[in-house]
């Protein structure tokens, strides 16, 4: 459990961050590429075995981390503009429904339980990030950027999915210092291009946000990971509570940091977000 509350913390962070971004006016896709050389520094470092690419460039797993990182930087610029121009409660809810995906895979291809008070939590789960996302004044016009969080909905989905299928046991580390490393230089790539074409100047107070992303970004996925392969745990239940327990949070920093207001609608899917975990987890 103590490893799912640390994702919990982590993945929160993120949306944190984010914010902060804009208030600090820091460059995000600076700030994203200098995470993913942090996150992946820390992927190898974790890795307690010698690095030797001939023992697994033949594996699936090396070419799905190359292609995930392609993904990973995609969702996170679009999580980064939905943020911004949402608000951080719907790029919260729009990554954290994508839950429903995950779930399904687990129920339709691992075959895991999905009993009466499962069902009726993971409904409620649902339900609850919607309530907790609800604003009751907001001058967010979604008509014009909706397509942000369709598009976080599903790729969110996917990556979550896909890490837990493939991530390699016994490697997990490595599997996410590629995942990382190629995204990292996917990102240095388009920083490098944008920066040309639009002159902008790297400016040194991206380092410190961009190093504190990619300590709480690889922390979330490495404690996500180890929650999934606690026995006894299925991936179903492990994804509804911790993506439920990331909206509830997000909802709560937003109110104590960001003074965000929550409505009473707010507190009710709070409330319905701890009797879905509790639901879940019988």
């Amino acid at each position: 459990m103590i490893f799912l509350l640390l994702s919990v913390l982590s993945s929160t962070s993120i949306f944190v961050l984010f914010k902060l971004f804009k208030n600090h006016n820091v460059n995000t896709l600076h700030a994203i590429v200098f995470n993913y050389i942090t996150a992946s520094t820390c992927g190898i470092l974790f890795y307690d075995k010698k690095i030797d690419v001939v023992d697994f460039v033949d594996q699936l797993w090396f070419y799905v981390a190359i292609g995930l990182g392609f993904l990973f930087i995609s969702i996170f610029n679009v999580m980064a503009l939905t943020a911004q121009k949402n608000g951080l409660s719907v790029a919260s809810v729009a990554s954290k429904m994508s839950v429903i995906i995950p779930v399904l895979f687990g129920i339709i291809v691992y075959n895991e339980s999905i009993g009466f008070y499962k069902v009726l939590g993971i409904i409620l789960a649902l339900v609850a990030v919607v309530l907790a996302s609800i604003k009751q004044t907001s001058n967010v016009r979604l008509t014009r950027s909706i397509y942000l969080p369709i598009i976080l909905f599903f790729g969110s989905g996917v990556i979550e999915t896909s890490v837990n299928h493939f991530a390699p046991e016994g490697n997990m580390p490595l599997f996410l210092a590629i995942i990382f490393a190629s995204a990292g230089i996917i990102g240095f790539a388009s920083m490098l291009i944008k920066s040309l074409k639009e002159k902008q100047v790297f400016k040194t107070k991206t380092i410190p946000f961009g190093f504190a992303l990619g300590l709480v970004n690889y922390c979330s996925m490495y404690f996500l990971l180890k929650a999934l392969r606690v026995e006894g745990f299925e991936s179903s239940a492990v994804f509804t509570v911790n993506n439920v327990a990331i909206v509830a949070t997000s909802c709560l920093i937003g109110l104590l940091i960001f003074k965000e207001a929550i409505s009473t609608k707010n507190w009710v899917g709070i409330v319905l977000a701890l009797v879905s975990i509790i639901l879940v987890t019988l």
